[in-house]
């Protein structure tokens, strides 16, 4: 198995947070809960097996995604099947970045897995052959890089990047339990209700779930970082005003209880569980 990261070079460096490349993955498991993170994803499958989106956690049902996709924001975890030696490249965006290459506002793919060429069309499968001829990792980002510069300066006059949103989610990613919608859309300068339509159009969320979901990635970044977890105080530190407020975020995000979290998630990929 060997895993691959690569962070592109301006102006892309602003929308996208790395692009990633894994070859023979082995997983010891067979489903994985993906937890949200506020941001959308990239993922092109470079085998011929399609890929299985579980509707529910211990659901048989399940959609199919076979060459590539796009994975919107989501306010609660994913169900995904893991197959032995899969191999995929993607792209991370940051959150609100994906909006400059959708071609459509983030909203309307938010909580929405899609195929590729539903967003981008058919000739975007032509791209992804490019990638599969591609005989190195390097080769690869570079073919991903030329596909998202071409994709930002197609959409570059309607999709433009605002900057009170950016300067919005600069607040709410620092200090995710501090902040009020109030307090930023009132220094940006718009109405309550506009500014959060702007925020949704860039992200796919509004402002006070994305600011929940970021508090829960400062939980798991606390329990990657701490020797000894100590639950009630990993709460408090995070902003929770009390045990029963977080034990509910936690499963809502994640689809387990915090001890159960601990025992299944994967070393070094805090938002990549072990669904049994």
């Amino acid at each position: 198995m060997s895993i691959y990261r690569h962070i592109p070079a301006p102006p892309l460096s602003q929308y996208v947070d790395f692009c990633w490349y894994y070859v023979d993955l082995s997983p010891d498991h067979d489903r994985e809960h993906v937890l949200p993170d506020g941001t959308f994803e990239l993922i092109v499958n470079l085998q011929e097996t399609p890929r299985k989106l579980f509707h529910g956690a211990n659901s048989a049902t399940y959609d199919a995604f076979e060459r590539g996709w796009i994975s919107g924001a989501h306010s609660k975890f994913l169900v995904i099947d893991a197959l032995p030696r899969s191999s995929m490249i993607g792209v991370h965006f940051k959150p609100g970045g994906a909006a400059a290459f959708l071609g459509v506002p983030g909203g309307e793919l938010a909580g929405q897995v899609v195929e590729l060429d539903a967003v981008w069309g058919g000739t975007v499968w032509d791209w992804r052959d490019q990638l599969l001829a591609a005989p190195t990792p390097n080769s690869k980002f570079g073919i991903l890089e030329r596909l998202l510069g071409q994709r930002l300066a197609h959409n570059k006059l309607r999709q433009r990047h605002s900057d009170a949103v950016a300067w919005a989610l600069d607040r709410y990613m620092a200090e995710p339990d501090l902040q009020t919608i109030t307090s930023v859309s009132s220094r940006v300068g718009f109405s309550h209700k506009h500014f959060i339509d702007l925020f949704r159009r860039q992200t796919g969320l509004s402002p006070k779930l994305f600011c929940r979901i970021r508090r829960f990635q400062k939980v798991l970044l606390e329990v990657q970082t701490r020797a000894e977890i100590n639950w009630a105080d990993v709460a408090c530190s995070c902003g929770y005003f009390d045990q029963s407020h977080f034990v509910h975020d936690f499963n809502k995000f994640s689809g387990l209880n915090p001890s159960a979290y601990l025992a299944r998630c994967l070393e070094g990929e805090p938002n990549f569980v072990r669904a049994t």
